[in-house]
């Protein structure tokens, strides 16, 4: 069996007020997911992003020597300050080291508003299905035909270092890759399909080789 890679993956955060804790939290399909994809999922602490989260989450990142960074979904952009901080020095440190990265749901949306992106409110996009439309460039046999719906806020603008990959029939903007450097994002969360798609664990892959060869 070849060796695990390495993934720093973000985690949402719940509140728990008649405890007074604020748990990071993360879904074990999204754990089992990497697992398939031939990665170890070690989760990233939201802690760092309470004080000095850029020098924090970079020297936590430089111990574990991560070969990619997912970003998950939950929590809305805004939400909770500490994932939003420690999200964005995750953001810095990709791009800094050029390490692959998949931003899921949320993860896309952080991705995006990041880079100058902007979101607006949609509807008819919780818990349901859809077709996805491909964009010039991207290779239907490469990506799902269908996939799970859970946000309710989509990207309006792109910024200009990222292409559109697919939509939905309504125009919803599903699924973005980055110009230059190994990233992707979906809005659609490949952890909760009943059975695991083969085709998203393959362009999973194919994003980490993709970094292992940039």
């Amino acid at each position: 069996m070849s060796e695990l890679r390495k993934v720093a993956v973000s985690q949402r955060v719940d509140l728990w007020p008649e405890r007074g804790e604020r748990r990071d939290a993360l879904d074990q399909r999204l754990v089992q997911w990497l697992v398939a994809a031939g990665c170890c999922a070690i989760p990233v602490p939201n802690a760092l992003g309470s004080s000095e989260v850029a020098a924090s989450t970079r020297d936590w990142l430089g111990a574990i020597k991560p070969a990619a960074v997912v970003l998950s979904g939950g929590n809305e952009i805004g939400e909770v300050l500490e994932r939003d901080k420690t999200e964005s020095a995750l953001l810095d440190y990709a791009s800094d080291e050029r390490l692959p990265l998949l931003g899921i749901c949320r993860g896309m949306q952080m991705m995006l508003a990041w880079a100058g992106g902007s979101l607006a409110a949609v509807t008819g996009h919780v818990a349901t299905r859809h077709a996805l439309q491909f964009e010039a460039g991207a290779v239907a046999a490469d990506w799902p035909a269908e996939v799970n719906s859970y946000h309710n806020q989509a990207v309006a603008e792109v910024p200009p270092e990222f292409a559109v990959a697919a939509r939905s029939a309504d125009g919803v903007i599903e699924a973005v890759r980055h110009q230059s450097l190994p990233w992707e994002g979906w809005m659609w969360h490949p952890e909760r399909e009943s059975d695991l798609t083969e085709v998203d664990i393959a362009r999973f892959r194919a994003l980490l080789n993709a970094g292992a060869t940039a």
